[in-house]
């Protein structure tokens, strides 16, 4: 298989027309008609996950988010002027990684919506962008839980099924049974979910007064963390470059679960 028919592959199951205007997806770097050795499976492209993809024998790395969103201005080893996608474009490039990106695209996948649903066990009914159309491409989800269960016992579901320590709002003996849910950041689908009955939303991040004004309003918040919230769509990305037609003995997923830290009351270290 060659680079550009992976791409096109991985386009047809997750369309490029359904990703935001201001997103890139598909390929950004790396030689079209190259055969593909083998798949490395991360959330962000790093110099690290290059590394990586290539110790893994591999020569394309599919991630979810983009390289970048604006090209840089020049392409250069790492230096404190400019961006990091400069560097990792410069280290593709020159280790002749391909580096193929499903951002909002794969968002907006029935995938994604019922993977985040099932990972708080419950089930998808309908996206937060289209609730009326269960068939369309929507962010987020309604999310049904079989039975009502208190704020406190879904945050602690969400920190054991995505791993970390979510921030929560509210009361932890709230009940809830509907659930707003979305990778990432919420942005303003906070709104949506409580015109759809949502009686808490999980989500990546969201700002401050938001999370405030929402759990005062009944919908009270719990944030996993961006990254925590779109790890799990690692295993879509797999699935999709696999049913693409790679060897599944050929792919690898990478997962960096040390990007960032907190420290704790007791001035101990905890990694992200």
């Amino acid at each position: 298989m060659l680079v550009r028919e992976l791409e096109r592959a991985l386009l047809a199951a997750f369309p490029r027309q359904n990703a935001e205007s201001w997103d890139h997806v598909g390929l950004s770097v790396g030689e079209p008609d190259a055969e593909v050795a083998g798949v490395a499976i991360a959330l962000d492209a790093t110099v690290r996950s290059i590394e990586e993809t290539l110790a893994a024998g591999a020569n394309v790395l599919v991630t979810h988010h983009p390289v970048y969103l604006k090209a840089p201005d020049a392409f250069t080893p790492p230096a404190p002027e400019r961006p990091s996608s400069s560097a990792v474009i410069y280290a593709a490039a020159r280790q002749g990684v391909s580096v193929i990106s499903l951002h909002t695209n794969l968002d907006r996948s029935r995938e994604a919506r019922e993977l985040l649903c099932a990972l708080i066990g419950g089930t998808s009914a309908g996206s937060l962008e289209h609730p009326d159309d269960a068939d369309a491409p929507g962010l987020g989800a309604i999310c049904e839980l079989p039975d009502t269960v208190t704020l406190g016992e879904l945050a602690a579901n969400c920190a054991d099924r995505f791993g970390g320590a979510p921030r929560v709002w509210g009361a932890p003996e709230t009940p809830v049974r509907r659930i707003g849910i979305l990778g990432g950041s919420l942005g303003s689908f906070g709104e949506d979910a409580i015109a759809l009955g949502a009686q808490a939303i999980v989500c990546g991040e969201a700002g401050y007064h938001v999370c405030q004004d929402l759990a005062a309003r009944g919908c009270p918040p719990i944030l996993l963390g961006h990254d925590r919230s779109e790890e799990p769509f690692g295993a879509i990305l797999m699935n999709a470059v696999i049913h693409a037609g790679v060897d599944a003995a050929c792919v690898r997923r990478i997962t960096h679960p040390d990007q960032w830290w907190t420290v704790s009351t007791g001035n101990e270290q905890e990694r992200s």
